[in-house]
Parts: C-alpha cells; structure tokens; sequence
C-alpha cells in the first residue's frame, strides 16, 4: 500500500484529506479531517483479499489506523461510496475494531436486491443490520465541524453516493478518473450510462475549486504513477470523455462501447457477496470454515 498526502486543508471550512493507494486493487482509500479538531472520517476502505487463495488480510487496514493513530486523529465515521466490485471492504472490520458507526447509500438496499437473485441467497442480504446509517439523497452529518452533504450519484452502480465535505471537498467514487482517463464503467448490474453522464453534471455543478477524491486510478499513457485528486474546473475543460461540454447520447455511447471491452474483475463474484454485508465474512460452518457461493455461467 503506498501511502500521499494528496491534499491539504486550504483554510477554513476545507478538510484535511490523505490517500492511501492500493496496489492490488488500484483503489484510493481516504481519510479526512477537520484539523480544527482532529476528528475525521475514512472513506472506501480495503480489506486485503487474495482471489486465488480466497485468503483475507488486514495489513491495509492496520497501517491506515496506525496513521490516523499516529497524527492524533480521532476517527468517527466509517463510510463507503457504494458496494464495491472490485475490493473487499473493510467496513465491518473497522467497526469492529474502533467502534465506530458504519455507513452507506440507502440504496444498497436495492442492490442487495438484484443480487440475491444472482446468487440464488434469497435470504442473505440485510443492509439495516450491516450498516448503523443508510444515507439517503441531501442527508447532512458532520466530521468534527465541518459540515458533509450527501448525493446520490448513480450509473456506475443504482445507489452510489457522493460525499461533499466542506466547502470544497468531494469523494466521487466511481463517476470520474483523472482527467486523461475520463470515466467509470457503467455495465454491471443496476447501472447505467445515462444515469452516470447525469451524475457526472450533478458533480460538475459544485463550485470550480471543489477537489474531486475519485475511487481508482491505474496511470496512463501519459503519467506513470497513480493520482487521485482533481478539480471541478479541471474535469469540464479536461475529462477524456465529458470535457468541453460533451453531448450526453455522445457520452453514452462512448462509455457503452467501452465497457463492451472490458473483464470483470477479478475479485467481483467474490466480494460483493461480503460487501453487501459491510465487507463481514460468511458465518462459519460446521467445520469451523468460511465458504462463498460463486455462481457458474450466469454473469
């Protein structure tokens, strides 16, 4: 895991944030703070999974609370953006460990919808159970005084959100990349193209020096290193695939093309039957071990 700080608080009412890159995964894990408090939050963070082994790990997340442990911050929130395909989450081990409430969109509900009937478990998803808060579209929390709206920003999936924290601050998930990149995939069950070119205006409507937090980042063929923040005004003049006020049937086709080209991940099957629970593991068997049910010739 390697370990930037990608953006520093620039005055009043603007949080601290630091990203923290998985490797494995390509994903970006957050944490931000109000350094008027040292209170803050964690964003969209990974517990280690092995798809060839089916081992879990939590190295990822000891190092990230020995950071917050270390630089004095005091976490209250655990938050994701939506269930990720991609990883395993690490919102259930993180409650477990520092107590503290865990939450998500409300339409997690939803999802866990489809895909109970894609793993044939009709009676395995329970989000109200897994999660101490369901956000739902223009919810209001706080991270010590800074104030966090919540938007619904679907398309990569039906219930992603977007945190808005402060007055210049947003954790976007899966809608934008970098710039030279452009977008998030839009093909997996409940999600949309047209809903996601929705989103990415919603977002681009927020002030021009809002710092855009996106979800992944593998590089380009023109930067050799991941990144991971933005700005508003950069992603409409810039964004590979929406800058310069890009038409949304355009759009859609652009991003349904693409996504016609594109694996599963690695990890997908595997995850989200976990991170439909928070990230927590299957209950043991009679053998004292773990088992997933990963569905043959369906997807």
């Amino acid at each position: 895991m390697t370990y930037s700080s990608t953006s520093p608080s620039t005055g009043p009412g603007s949080p601290e944030v630091f990203g923290f890159y998985d490797d494995d995964t390509g994903s970006i894990q957050y944490l931000v703070a109000d350094p008027e408090t040292a209170k803050a939050a964690l964003v969209d963070v990974v517990l280690g999974f092995d798809p060839e082994s089916a081992a879990t790990h939590s190295a990822g997340v000891d190092a990230i609370l020995s950071f917050a442990s270390s630089e004095g911050f005091e976490i209250e929130w655990i938050l994701d953006t939506h269930p990720h395909a991609d990883h395993l989450m690490a919102s259930s081990v993180l409650k477990d460990r520092i107590g503290k409430p865990n939450a998500i969109g409300e339409k997690v509900k939803e999802i866990a919808e489809l895909w109970r009937d894609y793993y044939n478990m009709p009676d395995a998803f329970d989000p109200a159970r897994d999660f101490d808060r369901l956000f739902a579209d223009g919810d209001e929390f706080q991270i010590g005084n800074l104030p966090v709206r919540v938007m619904l920003t679907p398309g990569h999936t039906l219930g992603s959100i977007t945190y808005v924290v402060g007055d210049d601050a947003a954790f976007v998930h899966d809608t934008f990349m970098q710039p030279d990149v452009g977008t998030s995939r839009a093909d997996f069950p409940g999600g949309s193209a047209g809903e996601l070119y929705d989103s990415l205006q919603a977002i681009l409507s927020l002030p021009d020096r809002t710092r855009l937090f996106i979800g992944h980042d593998y590089g380009s063929d023109f930067r050799e290193t991941p990144d991971w923040v933005s700005t508003v005004a950069e992603q409409r003049r810039h964004n590979a695939h929406i800058g310069g006020g890009v038409a949304k049937a355009e759009y859609v086709k652009t991003r349904e093309d693409r996504d016609k080209t594109l694996a599963l991940p690695d990890r997908m099957l595997h995850v989200l039957q976990m991170n439909l629970r928070a990230g927590r593991l299957p209950e043991p068997e009679s053998d004292d071990n773990r088992y997933l049910k990963i569905p043959l010739n369906r997807y």
